[in-house]
């Protein structure tokens, strides 16, 4: 990236959005008497504390910011395993826009914090790259940076080059100091390498006043999930990680495709909503039954009037207990049971309903029962009628 480019954004990672940007520092004084036999140097990347570009580009965060927990974070985040490139004039990141080759100019091996000055890369320069410092023809060193767009927090140190157009205010002139221990120089009295305790608690992303026992104790419940991850998978304890991704891709291609069930401990869905069906449909007429066997004995005795009887019916179909609590409570009517003779008709009467007093009064007035039962009386009608004599 040119140190005059904007900033520019790369792909969202899962864990958040990041930022990156090229800057650019001081890298004169290369002395070949400081450098460490293995040919490393130590190469300031940042400034400490908050920081932004000289060269008038625009920033999305207020500015970009590193302390020692940030830093911790960054050390942690960097494999040594994997050295990070130093090219020339970031021509790394515009070779396959310009086809032109992008040869190394050396290796970034490890990120080293000091209290005070800011973050540094312990680098190894190739032979040409040294030589072209020292004779002046490259003065400056420019990192490559991932940063949150949020807080501008520093976040990775992605790569760097050798180039010649400053863009970050209040860097020092770099002392590229002798890298061969893990001690800085010691004519600067306020470096101090980053602990393993802090490390730890980087990688943990645990806070950086988190204190030992805390520590040990993320680690003991971390170590806890990993040993209870292995007993599920069935794997050794010294199971790589390949080992764990494809135990679980099984794990997960099982569950995906069942195993056909077998058919004597299993029935089709289908026989089974039927069998529901059918349980469904005996229980209704079961219920039926049941209300009927209790509302029609209500209604002979009285217990129920006939003007009761769809309620009856409607409350034993929702609560068969409740109707028979309200039956067992219930008074019969003597008078709906039946008619107080037991359907006999009274005692002295006649076949026409009429008593010995009625029939002699009859008599008396020339009347004579009439021989089928007798009508409705009506206003106009007689039910009696006067024989004609002589």
């Amino acid at each position: 990236m040119a140190s005059k480019a904007p900033i520019t954004r790369k792909s969202r990672p899962a864990a958040g959005a990041v930022a990156v940007a090229a800057c650019l520092f001081d890298a004169a004084g290369l002395q070949e008497a400081g450098a460490a036999p293995a040919g490393r140097v130590l190469m300031q990347i940042t400034p400490a504390g908050d920081f932004g570009p000289s060269d008038g580009r625009a920033l999305d965060v207020p500015a970009w910011r590193v302390d020692a927990a940030i830093a911790a974070r960054v050390i942690a985040a960097h494999n040594p395993a994997q050295p990070l490139v130093i090219d020339y004039e970031h021509q790394t990141l515009h070779a396959e826009s310009n086809g032109r080759p992008a040869p190394a100019a050396g290796w970034i091996h490890a990120l080293r914090w000091i209290d005070g000055r800011g973050l540094f890369a312990e680098a190894e320069l190739t032979p040409r790259a040294r030589q072209q410092v020292q004779d002046g023809e490259y003065r400056y060193f420019s990192p490559v940076i991932q940063y949150d767009p949020a807080s501008g927090a520093l976040q990775r140190v992605l790569m760097g080059a050798l180039t010649n157009n400053p863009a970050i205010h209040g860097m020092q002139a770099i002392d590229l100091t002798a890298a061969a221990t893990a001690r800085f120089n010691p004519t600067h009295p306020q470096e101090t390498d980053v602990t393993l305790l802090q490390k730890l608690l980087a990688a943990l992303g645990l806070p950086a006043d988190t204190t030992e026992e805390a520590a040990l104790a993320a680690c003991a419940a971390r170590r806890a999930q990993a040993d209870a991850a292995l007993t599920g998978l069935k794997l050794q304890a010294d199971a790589n990680a390949d080992a764990i991704v494809a135990a679980c891709n099984a794990t997960a291609a099982v569950i995906a495709t069942p195993a056909t069930p077998d058919p004597a401990k299993f029935v089709p869905i289908e026989a089974l909503q039927e069998m529901q069906a059918s349980m469904a449909t005996l229980s209704a007429k079961v219920q039926v039954r049941e209300v009927d066997d209790l509302v029609a004995p209500a209604l002979a005795d009285g217990r129920l009037l006939p003007a009761q009887e769809v309620w009856a019916r409607d409350l034993g179909k929702a609560n068969i207990a409740a109707l028979k609590q309200y039956l067992a409570s219930a008074q019969p009517i003597a008078a709906l049971a039946g008619t107080q003779t037991a359907g006999q008709a009274p005692a002295g009467l006649d076949q026409h309903g009429l008593s010995a007093d009625e029939r002699a009064v009859a008599a008396a007035c020339g009347l004579t029962p009439s021989s089928s039962p007798p009508a409705a009386p009506r206003p106009d009608a007689t039910p009696l009628h006067q024989e004609q004599h002589p």
